[in-house]
């Protein structure tokens, strides 16, 4: 699975770059920015989006492009879980940090499994 990491504080992104990786996953980023991370979004499976980005840019905004535009589960991983209280459709999970290995572990895992499930319902309808 191709997993795009959008973070922009140096030290959540690497801690997510090997975590991602040791799970077997393929890494694309990480990248900080909205730009960067449309660029990338074609070849993505899942993201995992902070809220706030170098650019200024909301991580909400960037992840309602990754789900409609692309398809993309969306993993929201931020300091500040409180700002989606009320929820975001599409989202696969809210993470606070800072998180545990685990968690995130957990949220790969739940969606390697929907994309095999969704895979297979479009081989086999």
């Amino acid at each position: 699975m191709r997993v795009l990491i959008v973070e922009d504080e140096f030290l959540i992104a690497s801690l997510l770059e090997a975590i991602v990786e040791e799970q077997g996953h393929e890494r694309l980023g990480p990248v900080s920015t909205v730009e960067q991370a449309l660029a990338y979004a074609p070849r993505a499976d899942i993201a995992l989006v902070d809220l706030g980005l170098a650019d200024g840019n909301s991580g909400r905004l960037l992840a309602r492009r990754l789900v409609d535009r692309f398809g993309i589960e969306v993993v929201f991983v931020t300091g500040d879980a409180s700002a989606l209280q009320d929820g975001f459709d599409g989202a696969l999970a809210v993470i606070q940090k800072p998180f545990r290995d685990e968690e995130i572990i957990s949220a790969l895992t739940t969606a390697l499994a929907r994309r095999s499930r969704s895979i297979g319902r479009a081989q086999h309808p």
